[in-house]
C-alpha cells in the first residue's frame, strides 16, 4: 500500500480545515462501539519509546456526569453535562511499567524507573500528543470534539484515579455538534509569522 499521495482534500477538511471545536450537542447516542474504534486509531500513533501514557475514562451515564460536574469550571458545566461523552484524557506515570511489552527489543523501563523528572515530562508530552491523535481518530470517526481545559484536576485526580499513578491532562466532549451554534471561526497564525525553513 502506498501513502505517496496523502489523504484527499475532503479527508483534509474533515480532520483540519472544518473541523470545529462544539459546545452544542445534538441529542444523538454515541455508542460504546465508536469509542472503541476511536481508540484503535489513535492507539497507533507514535510516542516515545512506544510508550503509549494515554489513559482515557469516557463519561456516558447520568452518574458518571454526576461524579464529574462538581469539579468543572463554571462555563465548562453546561456543555460537558449536554455532550454525549466527555472524556477524560489522563496520563499514567507509571507508563514504563508496561515498556517491557510495548518496547520489548531493549531495557526501556530501565531508562525510566527512578528518574522522576524524565517520568513526568515523557508521560505528560507522550500523553498529550495521544490526546491530539484521540481528536483526530474521532473527527475520522464522524464525531465532533470539544477539547477544554476549565477543570479542577486536583478533584478528577482524587474521583477517578485515587489510588494509581493515573494524572488528569485534559477533557473533551465528544458527540454530534450542532453547527448552527457555532461562531466565526477565529483567525490563525500565516506559515511566515510561525514557521522558518532552514
Amino acid at each position: 500500500m502506498s501513502f505517496s499521495q496523502g489523504i484527499d482534500e475532503q479527508a483534509r477538511d474533515l480532520l483540519f480545515r472544518e473541523a470545529r471545536t462544539h459546545n452544542v450537542w445534538q441529542d444523538k447516542v454515541v455508542p460504546d462501539a465508536l469509542l472503541a474504534e476511536i481508540y484503535e486509531l489513535m492507539k497507533f500513533g507514535p510516542t516515545a519509546a512506544n510508550s503509549c501514557p494515554a489513559r482515557i475514562v469516557f463519561v456516558k451515564s447520568a452518574e458518571g456526569k454526576a461524579r464529574l460536574k462538581p469539579f468543572l469550571d463554571e462555563g465548562n458545566v453546561e456543555k460537558t453535562m449536554a455532550a454525549p461523552v466527555s472524556a477524560i484524557l489522563a496520563y499514567d506515570l507509571e507508563f514504563y511499567e508496561q515498556l517491557p511489552k510495548l518496547f520489548p527489543h531493549a531495557d526501556a523501563r530501565s531508562w525510566f524507573a527512578g528518574n522522576a523528572d524524565l517520568v513526568q515530562q515523557t508521560a505528560f508530552r507522550n500523553g498529550s500528543l495521544q490526546g491530539a491523535y484521540f481528536m483526530l481518530a474521532a473527527r475520522g470517526c464522524g464525531l465532533d470534539c470539544g477539547p477544554m481545559s476549565g477543570f479542577d484536576a486536583a478533584g478528577v485526580k482524587s474521583e477517578f484515579f485515587a489510588d494509581s499513578a493515573v494524572q488528569p491532562n485534559f477533557l473533551c466532549n465528544l458527540g454530534y455538534g450542532d453547527a448552527a451554534a457555532l461562531f466565526p471561526r477565529s483567525p490563525r497564525l500565516r506559515f511566515d509569522e510561525v514557521c522558518s525553513i532552514l
